[in-house]
């Protein structure tokens, strides 16, 4: 009997590169999730991308805004803060300011422990929540590559803060925690505006948007569950930070 055509029925699946997996999260996404499923979890790749641009958008910030004005200008759209340094010494003024100028350069810098840090955290919750709440069979590795990968497309809105400050922004003007025009946020008056109902229009944000379908996508596709219940855990939990932020900026904003 001729054996052609012939393959061996437990072959495995060769894997994606990462830089194929990075390619994949923008044209098909599924493609990079289930080649996490099957083990393949390496996620270095974007940390080395979050990382790249984070120190791109501190040198852009540095330079062309000033770390100074960027507090300045933090300061001035919270009255609160404005009213409690208007009421403190001068001595009390210099060393919050100093405080607040080294806590941002610190952010900048420290960026890829925030990173690993803040993703580890959400990874966790989202682990417990598909295996608790929606009987999925996910591994906390897995989830953590998957998250990795998926928030990939967040880098667009460094990438816009950075063509909008070189290309002329008035450094007075510039908000870092709302930088790029991707969000209803973004056409508003940050102070003149209620503070609940800006919070939650700068939440609208379509990249934040598409970054979440995919996290849903690929909670569901790691943890074995049906695409409902990633969308689930995933929209339900922002729901919940975006009303806790609201209600956090309509009190002490």
């Amino acid at each position: 009997m001729s054996s052609t055509g012939i393959q061996p029925a437990n072959e495995p699946a060769v894997g994606l590169s990462q830089w194929q997996r990075v390619a994949c999260i923008f044209t098909a996404p599924s493609k990079t999730f289930e080649d996490i499923k099957r083990g393949n979890r390496s996620w270095w790749m974007p940390i080395i991308i979050f990382t790249v641009f984070a120190y791109l958008l501190f040198a852009v910030v540095s330079t062309r805004i000033g770390i100074q004005q960027v507090v300045d200008n933090q300061i001035h759209l919270s009255p609160s803060s404005e009213a409690r340094l208007a009421q403190a010494t001068p001595e009390q003024r210099e060393t919050s300011n100093k405080f607040s100028v080294a806590i941002t350069e610190a952010a900048f810098l420290a960026n890829p422990v925030f990173l690993m840090a803040g993703v580890s955290l959400m990874v966790l919750v989202i682990w417990g929540t598909i295996n608790f709440a929606f009987g999925g069979r996910a591994t906390f590795g897995s989830m953590f590559a998957m998250w990795m990968y998926a928030t990939l497309p967040s880098i667009i809105k460094s990438i816009l803060g950075m063509v909008t400050i070189l290309a002329g922004m008035a450094p007075e003007s510039f908000n870092i925690k709302n930088m790029a025009p991707t969000n209803l946020g973004a056409f508003m008056d940050p102070i003149e505006s209620n503070k609940a109902l800006y919070s939650i229009a700068s939440s609208l944000d379509i990249v934040t948007i598409w970054t979440l379908v995919l996290l849903s996508i690929g909670t569901s596709i790691i943890a074995g569950t049906k695409r409902g219940s990633g969308y689930m855990a995933i929209f339900g939990w922002w729901a919940v930070v975006v009303l806790i932020g609201a209600g956090f900026n309509a009190v002490f904003g």
